[in-house]
């Protein structure tokens, strides 16, 4: 029953730029700003990534009010591809939900998701037991570790008025030694998150350090968990005339997406629009707000092992997939035992992790 999601990865390639665009390029830009940029394209909701990040999704959707059944109606189901819904129309996809939005029950092994939830709510059911809805800043991170199977749906609680849902979903890979770890997850609720203001910029933190501000709170099986592989996960928030300044730093992959905002100016180069960038760590940076903008740095020292991706496993050899594969078709990982493959937790607009030993949790 299980659905799986798309095979994104090998539709993310980088398009570098053509010669004539780096001529034109270095006749107007100093030299040393464009040997700090590696790679530069535009984003919308696929971005590339940098070892060991695998993956990331931007999630803007405007839904409308909610129907009693937390989903819907029919009138809006009309040219979309049901089930797999990508394209964005009226505003909003369904991805491969029915008439709830979302990601109904699918696997995953060998790596972790990072799902950040900044706006409307998330409900989560899994194999083992656990359950959760979170949203408005918080950020739920799962350890796939030896296998699991989950869902993300994405309830229109709100009845009376538009349900928009802003979310990131970074997927982060695992150490061979650790690919095979029992699943876990654990909950950074907003309150605990560290967001903090300088001046005409706002920062927070979901991994990481910044000048005196630390906080790593992964899971103990995460390459995140350990500070020595400076795994920096962080969303800057800038108005006009605002001023970011970042360290140069050694040993790490270091990506810049700037994915809201009309117009922004880095090291002194004008960034316009959507985009990702790839650029040099050891080359400290200066972001300069030309008008109210958003970016998120994404920036780890790589494992630095194979990675073989086939949907949501991945591992680090093509025998290791194959195994993963017999063994999800023999365990299912546990098996499902909701009552739907799409779970949601009713129409309650409250926050909470089940844990499954059926502790929970729910923020202060």
């Amino acid at each position: 029953m299980s659905m799986k999601r798309r095979h994104f990865l090998s539709l993310m390639a980088l398009t570098p730029f053509s010669s004539w665009a780096m001529g034109l390029l270095n006749s107007l830009q100093p030299a040393k700003v464009l040997s700090m940029i590696k790679h530069s394209s535009p984003i919308d909701l696929h971005w590339p990534t940098q070892e060991p990040f695998l993956f990331c999704a931007h999630h803007l959707d405007r839904y409308p009010a909610g129907n009693s059944n937390l989903g819907l109606d029919k009138k809006h189901f009309s040219g979309r591809q049901m089930g797999s819904d990508f394209e964005e129309k009226d505003g909003f996809r369904l991805y491969h939900g029915a008439e709830i939005p979302g990601f109904p029950v699918h696997p995953h092994r060998g790596f972790e998701t990072i799902t950040i939830v900044r706006r409307g709510y998330a409900d989560h059911a899994d194999s083992l037991g656990a359950a959760g809805r979170y949203g408005e800043g918080d950020v739920q991170w799962m350890t796939a570790g030896s296998g699991v199977q989950h869902s993300e749906m994405f309830p229109l609680l709100h009845k009376d008025k538009e349900n928009t849902l802003e979310l990131f979903q970074i997927w982060l890979n695992l150490p061979k030694k650790n690919k095979m770890v029992p699943a876990d997850f654990k909950m950074l609720w907003a309150n605990k998150i560290p967001r903090f203001k300088k001046d005409k910029v706002e920062i927070s933190i979901i991994s990481g350090e910044y000048e005196d501000v630390k906080f790593f709170e992964a899971p103990k099986n995460s390459w995140a968990a350990d500070p020595a592989n400076q795994v920096n996960l962080m969303i800057v928030k800038m108005q006009k005339e605002g001023e970011f300044n970042y360290p140069a730093k050694s040993g790490v992959q270091r990506s810049l997406y700037f994915f809201n905002g009309s117009g922004a100016n880095l090291n002194g180069q004008s960034i316009q629009g959507k985009r990702a960038l790839f650029v040099d760590p050891s080359v400290a940076l200066t972001v300069k707000a030309s008008a109210d903008c958003e970016f998120m740095i994404m920036e780890a020292k790589p494992i630095g092992e194979p990675v073989v991706q086939h949907g949501p496993f991945v591992m680090n050899t093509r025998e290791e997939i194959m195994q993963t594969i017999r063994d999800y078709q023999q365990t299912e990982f546990g098996g499902w035992k909701w009552g739907r493959v799409d779970m949601i937790h009713g129409d309650k607009i409250e926050r909470f992790a089940k844990y499954p030993d059926g502790r929970v949790e729910k923020p202060s």
